[in-house]
């Protein structure tokens, strides 16, 4: 087995067994042990970090390929996520996140590798149109994941099921962090948007033009979420069902018709 293999079944056994040593131990009186799961996670985002920064720059050059990029996301998500946790409770939230990166990395390993789409790094105004959108994307979803946790606390609160509770955050402080966290998202997807219009030439072309159209929809779709939030008072279920769409929307316009192409076709 060679190192790149290694890496990626060791960064798949620890985002499990993070993901497993909260599970088991979420409606247990003690709990969760942060001590435990942020220190398997934390390994695991290492050794994804080392993993990925091995296949995605390479004498400056960026590897955009499908399976970098999704690597990508899931390895910002995991690592927000965990720093989030060493300040505030988010134990509903890791397990969905480690699950999910550990399953990511299980699926690449078995996976043959996709085509390279490399982007040379001198070109700054593509790069930082990328990197405003993929760092959006990561951001929205997570504000879409906090936005199950405002619901699940909300719930059990009104079912006076307060054990259910117990080692989670409160209900404001997570609501509020939830449109802390969109705001920023939002503001990240329209700089993208706004790159991409001014500075970019293909950006309207043909082969393009699905992926501006679902996302500029999304973007509209988080503004106004905002809105109807800080102005007409929206929260709870409406709020959730919203995030949703809008992130649905805008994960077919980043990988719908890649994972069509080279996935599915190839």
């Amino acid at each position: 087995m060679d190192l790149v293999s290694a890496l990626t079944l060791l960064s798949a056994l620890l985002y499990g067994s993070a993901a497993l040593s909260i599970s088991l131990k979420l409606f247990d009186a003690q709990g969760p042990n942060p001590k435990l799961y942020l220190s398997l996670g934390s390994l695991a985002v290492l050794f994804h970090l080392v993993l990925l920064s091995n296949d995605i720059y390479v004498q400056q050059q960026l590897d955009l390929s499908l399976q970098n990029v999704v690597s990508l996301v899931a390895l910002v998500i995991a690592t927000v996520i965990t720093v989030i946790s060493f300040r505030f409770k988010a134990n509903l939230i890791l397990p969905i996140v480690y699950t999910f990166a550990a399953l990511l990395l299980a699926v690449l390993f078995f996976l043959p590798a996709s085509k390279h789409l490399v982007i040379n790094t001198s070109t700054l105004v593509l790069v930082t149109h990328i990197t405003f959108a993929l760092l959006s994307y990561c951001i929205l979803v997570i504000a879409t994941l906090y936005s199950f946790q405002v619901n699940y606390i909300n719930y059990k609160l009104k079912s006076k099921n307060l054990t259910a509770v117990n080692h989670l955050p409160p209900l404001m402080q997570v609501e509020g962090q939830l449109f802390a966290i969109m705001v920023s998202g939002t503001i990240c997807l329209a700089l993208s948007q706004f790159i991409g219009v001014i500075f970019i030439d293909n950006f309207f072309a043909k082969e393009n033009l699905h992926k501006t159209v679902l996302s500029v929809i999304a973007l509209a779709m988080y503004l106004m979420i905002l809105l109807g939030h800080f102005f007409l008072g929206w929260r709870g279920h409406r709020v959730m069902i919203l995030s949703v769409i809008a992130t649905s929307l805008l994960t077919l316009a980043y990988f719908g018709s890649r994972f069509v192409k080279e996935v599915l076709l190839s």
